[in-house]
């Protein structure tokens, strides 16, 4: 503390110091006029009141009280997902507001440091906790409450969805999300898949008038918060200014559309072939009920009709696995292993005792997999309803990859602990699953022996309908969640927009939609609030992550047949990057791993560069685009 006196500071600042503030009296001193009136000292004053130890002391009090909330809100969530019913939903939204208000009245309480010169950590903090939301509720209470319980209301109407169908052979058979999706993997008959599609859509209809309030909701709780809309709210959180990360994801979209163009042609003509003229055009979008999947998000289930004719078979993961019996705990033990190889600990006893990997009998249960953290500690979680087949076996490996991010930054402050962007979480189990390799199969013995590389195309194939299929998809979803936001889409044409961006995007359409159809809210992430450019972002990601490990690992292979499996130079260079958490911007945490500070798309080229060739061949003659 400063001696203080009037013929020192003058008598106002005598009066501002009998008042109890404690300030940065020497800064305030020079920049003060004394002929101020006294309001106009106070005013001035105002902006040299805070010290930085006052801002250390905000930030461990905020710490200290999202930790404690947040893992309330945790288990709360947990058991709406896993218990789905009105008691379970209402706890859920109770925490869930209860946590957005604290968290939003520090975030508002952050801005009076903002003129502080303050050490990096702090600074970070302080800026981290007035981005961190996905979802601000306004300051009125009961919109709130509202807001928050349209949030858990929307979500347990996705989660609980069924089709019950109305031919009269299946006269009161309901389809949840689950049966549904087996059978379109399966499926070739046109009718039957467009009858699923359009069943699973009827869900979303409900929750229109809903969305449309918790939009209106949403966007005043951002805005109190000072961004413009959610949309620019969740531009924020990239270590670079909104409209720059719009652009940022646009450039990297530019480096591997062309790749996705040729895989669209190719899939087209040979869908054509399968179902026929009057199904598939020669030159158009494609129809969404076709590709095998409910958002046409990914194409690998229809392999079997885009296979490369005259080339060795690819192995058959699914097959393997049925064929040795496993179960879903042997499924998830893979995953657990292949990261122990890399150096990292085996998942706790509370992991196997706690997850959920097989769907209950006796319950709803929300069945899109996720990773769980609940004490923000060493209660690590997954929650899905596992299926025997190969996609799941890479979805397990993707969601472990969250508990080995949440574990390698546990020791952080509680602020820092997260991933350096959403791309990133999203990216690190996904990048080990890319070394599913033949050879890494024959190491932990589910091939007798590695497939031939002459094969290798089959095998491209069936990655880039997993990987590349989905870019596009991943892009598009948050491009119409931003233009709703901003007030671009109204919502009388929701649906219609919702179709225009997917045709421009993906290239693929549905007949018959109207704005009586809510199509958007038949994805979870839409329904459930959940930012999803993070998952275009983590497939550019992963495929620069693991051309930069599998460097570390001295593999000598082409790219797509690289494994890191065994490589504890490999698991030390991931390491290095996971357990940097959110403490730096995220191009420091891409550097240590990577040796790069930007995102970059053409390690996808890389990988999928035979592939490529292949494609233009194969489509020499043919309309490609649409």
């Amino acid at each position: 503390m400063h001696t203080l006196s009037a013929r020192t500071y003058g008598p106002q600042f005598l009066i501002i110091a009998w008042l109890g503030v404690e300030c940065n009296f020497e800064s305030a001193a020079r920049g003060y006029n004394g002929g101020m009136r006294l309001i106009a000292a106070l005013f001035a004053f105002s902006a040299f009141c805070q010290t930085v130890e006052e801002a250390r002391r905000f930030v461990e009090n905020a710490e200290a009280d999202l930790l404690k909330q947040s893992n309330y809100l945790n288990r709360a969530q947990w058991l709406q997902s896993t218990y789905i019913n009105p008691d379970s939903e209402m706890q859920a939204a109770l925490a869930n507001e209860r946590f957005i208000d604290a968290a939003k009245t520090y975030a508002k309480a952050a801005t009076k440091f903002d003129k502080l010169k303050l050490p990096q950590d702090v600074g970070r903090k302080l800026h981290l906790l007035k981005i961190g939301l996905t979802l601000a509720t306004p300051s009125n209470k009961a919109e709130a409450t509202e807001l928050t319980q349209l949030v858990a209301k929307m979500e347990s109407t996705y989660g609980s969805g069924k089709y019950c169908r109305d031919a009269p052979a299946d006269k009161g058979k309901c389809l949840d999300l689950t049966a549904i999706s087996s059978l379109q993997a399966t499926s070739r008959d046109p009718k039957e898949l467009l009858d699923l599609w359009q069943g699973w859509h009827k869900i979303a209809r409900p929750m229109k008038t809903d969305y449309q309030r918790f939009v209106e909701l949403g966007n005043k709780g951002a805005r109190e918060l000072g961004f413009k809309d959610m949309g620019a709210m969740w531009r924020s959180k990239y270590d670079m200014p909104p409209d720059a990360f719009a652009k940022e994801v646009d450039r990297l979209w530019e480096q591997v559309r062309p790749l996705y163009v040729k895989l669209h042609a190719y899939a087209r003509w040979k869908l054509r072939e399968r179902y026929g003229a009057d199904a598939v055009p020669a030159n158009g979008p494609l129809p969404a009920h076709l590709l095998g999947n409910m958002w046409a998000q990914s194409w690998d289930n229809v392999y079997d009709l885009l296979e490369p004719k005259g080339m060795p078979k690819a192995f058959d993961l699914t097959g393997i696995l049925k064929t040795r019996k496993f179960d879903e705990k042997e499924m998830v033990r893979y995953a657990d292993r292949f990261f122990q190889s890399l150096g990292f600990q085996e998942m706790p006893p509370t992991f196997w005792e706690r997850s959920l990997f097989v769907k209950p009998q006796d319950r709803e249960v929300v069945c899109h997999a996720s990773a769980w953290d609940v004490d923000n500690d060493e209660d690590l979680r997954i929650k899905m309803c596992i299926q025997i087949t190969g996609e799941e076996f890479a979805v397990i490996h993707h969601e472990l990859g969250h508990n080995i991010y949440q574990r390698a930054y546990r020791k952080l402050p509680f602020f820092f602990r997260d991933s350096a962007n959403d791309g990133f979480h999203e990216a690190v189990g996904d990048t080990i699953a890319l070394s599913i390799t033949p050879e890494y199969l024959v190491q932990v013995g589910l091939l007798d022996k590695a497939t031939d590389p002459s094969g290798d195309i089959g095998l491209l194939m069936k990655q880039a309908l997993a990987k590349v299929s989905f870019l596009p998809f991943g892009l598009m979803i948050d491009q119409w969640r931003w233009k709703v936001y901003s007030g671009e889409i109204a919502p009388a044409n929701y649906n219609a927009k919702w179709w225009e961006l997917r045709r421009k995007y993906q290239g693929v359409e549905a007949s018959g939609r109207g704005e009586t159809d809510f199509d958007p809210a038949a994805k979870y992430h839409v329904a459930a609030n959940v930012p999803y450019t993070r998952y275009f972002l983590a497939h550019i990601l992963q495929f620069q992550f693991h051309r930069a490990l599998s460097d570390a690992a001295g593999c000598k292979t082409p790219l797509h047949r690289c494994s890191i499996y065994n490589s504890k130079e490999a698991g030390k260079k991931l390491n290095d990057m996971l357990s940097m958490g959110l403490s730096r911007p995220w191009p420091d945490a891409l550097q240590a791993i990577t040796g790069k500070r930007e995102m970059d798309a053409t390690a996808i080229k890389d990988y999928f560069a035979p592939l490529e060739k292949w494609l233009d061949e194969q489509n020499k003659g043919k309309p490609v685009g649409w």
